[in-house]
């Protein structure tokens, strides 16, 4: 037999393009396909999303050297240890407002009652209110209009 296993091998490069190109453009972050007996999944990770980094940064030594330097530093800082910041319940796109022509649903240092709605969180083409669990000051946004969000990521912080 032949020592040239290529033409064997079930995965092919155009497939694996094919799929690549689905997660870009459906902001999905894993794809899973099935071919008989063949089983590829392709996944990424989502690199869009600076609330990931914020709230990675302060277990280094870089929040005693922002903190310093300027006051808003620490409040970008502060939804990692924050018991006020409010995580996203589920995969999907950040709106902070209801439509593209409307303004946001609040902006920081806005009062809120428990239950304003805050932003949505599209997940399968379905709109999902996350609201305030509580009264009180928007005190950060930390997503942007758009943005994709993963479950469990902070969204904003309540004080």
């Amino acid at each position: 037999m032949s020592s040239d296993s290529r033409p064997r091998s079930p995965i092919s490069a155009k497939l694996v393009r094919e799929l690549a190109d689905i997660l870009r453009e459906t902001d999905l972050s894993e794809i899973e396909v099935e071919r008989g007996d063949l089983r590829l999944k392709i996944a990424r990770q989502l690199t869009a999303a600076p609330v990931v980094h914020n709230v990675a940064a302060p277990a280094p030594a870089a929040a005693p050297a922002a903190a310093p330097a300027a006051a808003p530093a620490p409040a970008a800082t502060a939804p990692a240890d924050d018991a006020n910041a409010v995580k996203s319940p589920m995969v999907g796109t950040a709106y902070l407002k209801p439509n593209p022509d409307a303004t946001n649903f609040v902006k920081v240092g806005d009062q809120v009652k428990k239950g304003d709605t805050i932003l949505l969180v599209e997940a399968m083409k379905t709109f999902n209110p996350i609201t305030a669990e509580k009264a009180g000051t928007v005190t950060d946004i930390l997503v942007e209009d758009g943005q994709p969000v993963e479950y469990g990521e902070a969204l904003f912080v309540l004080s």
